[in-house]
């Protein structure tokens, strides 16, 4: 679940905690809501966690180009000789 999901468990978990006037059988909407708000303040809390530690900075290293170019003098075709 990322960031926008939790953020939607604390929007319906606010809504049916405070902003509801609706009474069901066996079931009761504000604890359902005080849950829903809860799980999602503890998934943006996992999620920005787990965010930061993605976000460390590696130091960029340096690379050292060697010259890889080895001529090979075999003494025809540098001037010397025949």
């Amino acid at each position: 679940m990322g960031l926008g999901g939790c953020i939607i468990l604390i929007a319906v978990g606010a809504i049916l905690a405070f902003a509801t006037d609706w009474h069901m059988q066996g079931v009761n909407l504000d604890v359902v809501g005080l849950i829903l708000m809860a799980v999602g303040i503890i998934g943006v809390a996992t999620f920005s966690s787990i965010a930061s530690r993605r976000r460390v900075m590696v130091p960029p290293t340096t690379v050292v180009e060697e010259d890889r170019h080895h001529h090979h003098r075999d003494g025809y075709g540098d001037g010397y000789g025949a």
